[in-house]
């Protein structure tokens, strides 16, 4: 049986010890860093890592900070531990986008129990989820404006990513770029603007595509425009 990864994040090495020993001891493969750089760094090189568990009070990059970063490119979840207990810090570490919290000192059982749950929970996500990130690569988030690929955030400009919002929502369709100008520019179509709808469909083309000079998601229909797959 596949053995259940844990990232711990805590500046005082003692708090490492401990809770390396506390989930080697109970089957866990356990990852360590003691700061939220190489945490970020140590993520991005074992996507299969299922929870983490940061401190919220760190040197440099605070937890808070380091969740925030995280949830640009993983949906892993995140168990924060801290000796900061009052309801505003707990109200701040869920809205930056952590899904536990533990005061300090923890009780050994209730830790084992979080992790447990908060695993079993993303693990379930996962499974439930396959097809739809194998199909659906690229998504997008029209309240926040943000685009992702593969789970990890496109660096769009407001243009580009109305442009792509239109593009998914008439997926599978030809769509003339008199219409794409009107729609995305809100302006009259007129003839010079086809130089501009070029210059913004292969700036787009680099930023979701693997290879701009073949896209497969963003595709010339010739003669009747731009199709979206």
């Amino acid at each position: 049986m596949e053995r259940r990864k844990v990232l711990i994040v805590d500046d005082e090495p003692d708090i490492r010890e401990i809770l390396e020993l506390l989930l080697n001891s109970n089957g866990y493969e356990v990852f360590s860093s003691a700061d939220g750089k190489n945490a970020i760094r140590i993520l991005k090189e074992n996507t299969s890592i299922d929870l983490m568990i940061l401190d919220v009070m760190m040197p440099h990059e605070d937890g808070i900070t380091v969740v925030k970063r995280i949830r640009e490119f993983s949906k892993i979840p995140v168990l924060f531990l801290t000796a900061k207990t009052q309801e505003s810090d707990k109200a701040e570490a869920y809205e930056s986008g952590g899904d536990d919290f533990l005061g300090k000192p923890f009780s050994q059982n209730e830790l084992l129990m979080k992790v447990n749950s908060l695993i079993r929970r993303y693990r379930d996500y996962k499974d439930e989820n396959t097809e739809s990130e194998k199909t659906d690569i690229i998504t997008i988030d029209e309240k926040s404006k943000k685009a992702y690929k593969s789970g990890y955030l496109l660096s769009l400009t407001d243009t580009e990513f109305d442009m792509l919002c239109f593009f998914i929502k008439n997926k599978g369709k030809p769509v003339d770029t008199k219409t794409l100008y009107e729609v995305v520019w809100d302006e009259k179509y007129v003839a010079s603007a086809q130089n501009t709808i070029m210059v913004h469909i292969l700036n787009l083309r680099k930023k979701i595509e693997d290879d701009h000079t073949n896209p497969v998601f963003l595709k010339t229909i010739w003669g009747k425009g731009y199709q979206f797959d």
